[in-house]
């Protein structure tokens, strides 16, 4: 991207004592170095833990170490893609790594995804390899006839931990779902503890990383609809790694403990997480089914911890839990937030219960993620995003691409060593998205006081935010469109107590008899749940511009409440 002279950072001064305002990238190296300084540093510290049982540093490079070179056996070149879709298990940590270490770039993918969408985010990746927890390989057999994998890697929840007696039962208990039945090609399919065998026999890859390298294919979107990968450099992640380190006082300390609730595939846990607790010799508790509140307290009620990560979705949830005096918050060091906006009746009740402030940030996919965050030892909760981080620029920009004033509302743009590379084959995509002078423009509408702090103020995107997860209209809205008996629709987000936003439908139909519950029944068989519409309204035409385009303004105006 074009760099510029800097704009003014009236925010370096809100800096606290000893903050550097710039953090010098080039000297961070790659991923792959953070993995061999940390798993030879830290070899006999837990790295991950989950369903009470933990695996080292060593054994997690051990087996990473294998796994790359059995992909290097496979053919896997430099720069090919390898998708990975699992929830929170150990087997994670050892494919991203294993992927890393050959060379290769990781393609999150959501472990929900329904066969359409894994098919669409596969074939756009042109992942040659998919790494799967084998609760969800029946979702891979439906969607193999339309793609083009030429191994599919199957892993069980307690790989690498020993739990091979335990595996079927930790499955039902903590992902609360069996594994369908499913039907792999045999030639294809591989079960991840066989690689791992195979690769300890293989001589490991030599393989050159740089920080220019794309390191993940995150995907992301917005108004279009159209699902997009932001390319992530090994220099991307790590930079974000350390600008997070400096400000939230991460410490080489043996028995720091980092919730991992929110799913590794979420830009906001693969980085403020799961690297950020690599890197600083601390350990992941990997939470792999969230939504089973019952469970996470259980979990959190037996384990000792010192930092948590969350949105405010998770953060009520607990909250409300009858269960949740159980917990022992007294060695909690920090809590951080973001994906979405926290609520202050939420931020006040976690407060409550836990005695910690809620420290609350924001950021993008495309920005690695974080931009801006909340001071570490923040004393009562601010209702803002806080500052930009170190090296990081923050323009806060009108409809003429200029700088406002301080206190003007506008799109916050951004500049730095965490912005993306840019979009995944579409060139044309990541041109609008960036300003002449090489800002990334975020879409999003924000204050910026005169000190530097930074406060949200609305979405410019379409885009609805479900407990901190994308989703986009017209992606809904041609599922919905598919149906016979819909003649037209439109899709906008409106508040919901529980998860932020909700999606609703708003359905013209042609077929009268045709219910709401049918429609959200034949979006469940093209959508993750929670894309799918939690409400749907039947109109009797759409409001719409002198020139056709449905007014999707009008209709989040009169979007029924939660």
């Amino acid at each position: 991207m074009i760099q510029e002279s800097r704009a003014p950072r009236p925010w370096l001064a809100a800096y606290p004592p000893g903050m550097p305002a710039e953090i010098d990238a080039d000297s961070l190296g790659t991923l792959v170095d953070l993995f061999e300084t940390s798993t030879a540093r830290f070899a006999k510290r837990p790295a991950v833990t989950c369903f009470g049982s933990s695996m080292t540093y060593a054994a997690m490079g051990a087996a990473a170490r294998a796994l790359a070179a059995w992909l290097a056996a496979q053919g896997l070149a430099k720069g090919d893609r390898v998708a990975i879709m699992m929830p929170n298990v150990p087997a994670y940590a050892v494919a991203i790594f294993g992927v890393l270490v050959a060379g290769g770039t990781v393609v999150n993918i959501n472990p929900l995804y329904t066969p359409r969408e894994l098919s669409a985010q596969l074939n756009d990746s042109g992942a040659r390899i998919l790494v799967v927890l084998e609760n969800f390989a029946h979702t891979v057999a439906e969607a193999m006839p339309g793609v083009a994998l030429d191994r599919v890697v199957l892993a069980g929840p307690g790989d690498g931990l020993g739990l091979k007696g335990k595996v079927v039962d930790l499955a039902s208990r903590h992902l609360k779902k069996a594994v369908k039945p499913f039907a792999l090609p045999a030639d294809k399919t591989v079960r991840l503890d066989a690689a791992l065998r195979q690769g300890r026999g293989l001589k490991a890859p030599a393989i050159q990383v740089t920080q220019g390298d794309i390191a993940f294919l995150q995907y992301t979107g917005g108004t279009t609809g159209i699902a997009k990968a932001a390319m992530l450099t090994h220099r991307n992640i790590m930079v974000n790694v350390v600008q997070s380190e400096v400000w939230l006082e991460g410490i080489e300390a043996p028995g720091r403990v980092m919730v991992t609730a929110l799913p590794l595939y979420h830009i906001f846990a693969l980085t403020c997480c799961f690297f950020f607790f690599m890197r600083t010799g601390g350990s992941c508790l990997l939470i792999p089914n969230p939504r089973d509140g019952d469970g996470f307290v259980k979990t959190l009620a037996k384990t000792r911890f010192t930092h948590f990560s969350g949105v405010n979705t998770l953060f009520n949830l607990l909250n409300n839990h009858p269960k949740i005096d159980t917990v022992d918050f007294s060695q909690l060091d920090y809590v951080v937030a973001g994906g979405m906006a926290v609520q202050s009746a939420v931020a006040a009740r976690w407060k409550a219960v836990t005695g910690k402030t809620i420290i609350e940030g924001y950021g993008l996919s495309e920005t690695s993620p974080v931009v801006c965050v909340n001071p570490y030892r923040l004393g009562t909760w601010s209702g803002t995003i806080g500052y930009p981080l170190p090296s990081t620029e923050v323009s806060i920009r009108g409809p003429d691409g200029m700088p406002v004033p301080a206190g003007t509302p506008g799109e916050i743009c951004v500049r730095g060593p965490q912005v993306m590379k840019g979009y995944w084959k579409r060139p044309d995509e990541t041109a609008a998205a960036t300003t002449a002078d090489g800002f990334f423009r975020t879409g999003d509408v924000a204050v910026m006081e005169a000190d530097g702090e930074v406060r949200i103020v609305d979405r410019m995107k379409d885009m609805i935010l479900v407990s901190g997860f994308n989703v986009y209209p017209n992606e809904v809205e041609d599922v919905l469109a598919a149906h016979p008996g819909v003649l037209e629709c439109a899709v906008v987000g409106a508040p919901s107590a529980e998860t932020g936003e909700m999606v609703v439908a708003h359905v013209v139909v042609r077929d009268p008899d045709l219910t709401p519950e049918a429609i959200r029944a034949h979006a469940r068989t093209q959508l993750t749940g929670y894309k799918v519409p939690r409400k749907v309204v039947l109109q009797a035409s759409l409001p719409k511009t002198n020139v056709g385009k449905v007014l999707r303004r009008a209709l989040r105006d009169e979007a029924p409440p939660a």
